[in-house]
């Protein structure tokens, strides 16, 4: 392999290796393919570990006899391992991945007897680590075809179920079921909240509680999904569920945060042209986001366009995340400007102030769940994956929290009695302020 290949293929790997990937049974088709290292899929062995691998329809371009097809075949490897078997290539100790004594052959081509086209195997992995599945093809301008389904999982109980989960995420579904719980129950109490407030309820209120049911739902499917897949290795289409409701989510989520940053239905009963055009790139921009969430999810890294959509989506959710804080700035401005003018300092004060508060509430769940849930992922040992899904949650529910307790449904009589000591207080404060920016 060449230096560009070498490259391309750790990226891959340690691409890989801090996906989502569940862990169940896949299939991948491959045709006319010649990249030197494929990535298939990555899973979490425990010491009972087991590694189903069949493969159908294989043909080679070059069907020349005196090819050496030990250089072709699959093989498992830690990240760690394949951080150094990328270095005995450079240091031209070996030529091929398969050559490495790091790597564990799975299977390689010269072990193909009868029927060349296909065959089967079973690995049984005692070594308790986080493993990916890789293909590797070390003839020059040889390309490969077949259909390849891999099935891994951990034999657990003393009856030896299977469980198609990778280990550390083997609790997700009590996880995402038990956060589903929470949600279903914000949801009864927002209900509760918005019938004894009725008589100050905005149209803001009820799309919150959209919200709140959708991210519920989202839940729900998720464990639904995680638990099926658990026992049997599919989802039996609550995959399906899980994206439509996923989708809904996203795209509510992001409206609500721009149509609270501009104030809608309770500062004003209308958007202005620009905060229109926020949510006219918004709303598009979360479609190809889950989109592109599918095609990573459902095609696996094998395919070749697999980190091209991993890295719109990574693009297309910073953009998104950007743009929401626009609208939120506006608003401060407005409301710094309105005080100057409409000799109502002490309400604009308590405005500016929340705000301003959200602002940096967005900026920190942003930066919480899209940086630091990264971070976790990367350096938390695969048994304790899970971990950085339940931080993400949390930081969700603290925001939806947040988020609900500062703009629930409250009397606010914009012509209250204020003394003149706590109207001079509060333009005093206005002018001390610093300018607010992005």
């Amino acid at each position: 392999m060449d230096f560009s290949s070498r490259f391309s293929s750790i990226v891959l790997l340690l691409l890989i290796s801090i996906s989502i990937a569940s862990g169940e049974i896949r299939k991948s088709e491959i045709r006319s393919d010649d990249r030197p290292i494929i990535p298939l899929d990555e899973f979490g062995f425990t010491h009972t570990g087991r590694l189903e691998l069949d493969a159908s329809k294989i043909s080679l371009s070059n069907t020349n006899p005196d090819l050496d097809l030990s250089k072709v075949g699959f093989f498992l490897c830690t990240r760690d391992a394949w951080v150094h078997v990328i270095q005995q290539l450079e240091e031209e100790e070996i030529t091929c991945a398969l050559q490495s004594d790091l790597v564990k052959h799975v299977f390689t081509f010269n072990n193909l007897k009868g029927d060349k086209s296909r065959f089967s195997t079973v690995f049984t992995e005692n070594d308790a680590d986080q493993y990916s599945l890789v293909f590797a093809n070390c003839l020059q301008q040889v390309k490969i075809s077949m259909d390849v389904r891999s099935a891994m999982y951990n034999l657990e109980g003393k009856k030896g179920g299977r469980d198609y989960l990778s280990a550390g995420r083997t609790v997700l579904p009590k996880v995402y079921f038990f956060f589903s719980v929470i949600y279903f129950s914000l949801a009864a109490t927002w209900i509760y909240v918005l019938y004894k407030k009725r008589l100050t309820v905005f149209a803001i209120h009820f799309f919150m509680l959209g919200v709140v049911v959708l991210k519920a739902l989202n839940l729900l499917c998720e464990a639904e999904d995680k638990s099926y897949i658990k026992k049997t290795g599919t989802a039996h289409g609550w995959d399906v569920l899980f994206y439509i409701f996923n989708f809904l989510k996203g795209i509510t989520l992001f409206t609500l945060i721009v149509l609270i940053g501009t104030g809608w239905s309770f500062l004003k009963p209308y958007l202005q042209d620009k905060e229109k055009k926020v949510l006219m790139i918004v709303i598009p921009l979360q479609v190809v986001a889950n989109f592109a969430q599918v095609v990573i999810d459902e095609t696996g890294p094998y395919g070749q366009d697999w980190v091209t959509w991993k890295q719109i989506f990574l693009l297309v959710d910073v953009v998104c995340c950007c743009a929401v804080l626009f609208p939120i700035v506006w608003s401060i401005k407005n409301l710094r400007e309105a005080a100057k003018t409409d000799g109502k300092a002490a309400v604009n004060l308590v405005k500016l102030t929340l705000f301003r508060q959200y602002y940096i509430v967005v900026i920190c769940y942003i930066y919480f769940t899209r940086v630091v849930v990264y971070a976790l992922e990367t350096i938390t040992s695969y048994k304790y994956m899970w971990t950085s899904v339940v931080a993400s949650e949390l930081a969700t529910l603290a925001f939806y929290l947040f988020t609900g307790y500062k703009f629930r449904p409250e009397v606010h009589n914009p012509y209250f009695v204020v003394d003149d000591e706590e109207e001079e207080a509060a333009a005093e404060a206005l002018k001390l302020e610093d300018e607010f920016e992005l």
